[in-house]
């Protein structure tokens, strides 16, 4: 039986083929909130301090929050104001699509106004990235496609991606895009792992799309663990953790980046001191078989 580690992923990678070098563990701002700037700025240095350059927010980040739609970037918007030089150390990915009580919105003059209106709020003229938050059944990609192309040829986005598509919704849109889909934002951790057999993470490597794992602590049941299930994963991933020296967290993050899709792990913690442990993640090293028992805990049953 083969025991040799499963390859340590790079500090660093491409965003995408030929773009930005970025982390490979994102900080996430769904949570990012409130009006202490300091704060808010305080969050932001913990980041860069912990090596982390991708940041990733999104228009509809706020009323998660109790706070207006768009609340996240007008944060971030403040902090970049504030301190100019900060923008230079980020490369910024945001998302739209979103309308309120619509729900879903891709439709061309929609996905305009909401690039120029995330550009307005966070004080940017350009992103490096652009995602489309959520599919809207009601576009046809065509259309959605020249939008992105257009704001693409205007400097506005870099480079543009996806969030919770289906493969087969990607498919629609890259037949229909001049524009390559760079990016896919799926559900992924060791308790949602659908995308290990769902097609995300073979597409994205057939297509080298970077994997952007949202939530990749179980939308926080990993850190509290109230059902049997949860409970088993967290003890799996406990034994690496206390082999590697680091958080249960840390754990999960590096759990995540040793698939070969090599996906980076969105944190969202808003603690600094939680922020600076996020090289931790880099600590870890799995066996086949250690990875694998996570997997198995998480499934409920053996592999076949």
């Amino acid at each position: 039986m083969t025991t040799s580690t499963l390859p340590k992923p790079a500090a660093t990678r491409p965003l995408y083929a030929g773009g930005p070098s970025v982390s490979s563990v994102a900080w996430g701002m769904w949570r990012f909130a409130g009006d202490d700037l300091a704060a808010a700025t305080a969050r932001v240095s913990a980041a860069l301090d912990a090596g982390v350059t991708l940041f990733d927010t999104a228009d509809i980040y706020g009323p998660d929050n109790n706070e207006p739609f768009g609340a996240s970037e007008v944060l971030l918007g403040r902090v970049l104001a504030a301190h100019p030089t900060l923008a230079a150390r980020m490369v910024i990915a945001t998302k739209g699509g979103i309308s309120m009580g619509v729900p879903y919105d891709s439709s061309a003059a929609y996905l305009a106004s909401a690039i120029d209106a995330s550009l307005t709020r966070m004080g940017l003229d350009h992103v490096a990235l652009w995602q489309i938050h959520r599919p809207d059944m009601l576009t046809h990609p065509s259309e959605v496609g020249r939008a992105l192309e257009t704001a693409h040829k205007a400097g506005k986005i870099g480079a543009i991606g996806v969030s919770n598509f289906t493969p087969s919704q990607v498919e629609a849109l890259a037949a229909h895009s001049a524009l390559p889909i760079v990016s896919c934002q799926p559900e992924f951790s060791p308790l949602a792992i659908s995308p290990l057999t769902n097609g995300v993470l073979d597409q994205a490597m057939a297509r080298n799309m970077t994997v952007l794992a949202w939530s990749p602590l179980g939308q926080g049941r990993l850190g509290d663990p109230k059902d049997e299930r949860a409970r088993a994963v967290a003890a799996a991933l406990d034994v690496k953790a206390a082999e590697a020296g680091v958080s249960r967290a840390a754990a999960a993050y590096s759990w995540i980046m040793a698939h070969p899709s090599q996906p980076i792990p969105i944190v969202g913690t808003q603690t600094p001191a939680r922020i600076a442990e996020i090289p931790d993640a880099f600590k870890p090293r799995w066996t086949r078989a250690e990875w694998y028992a996570v997997l198995v805990a998480s499934m409920g049953e053996n592999l076949p």
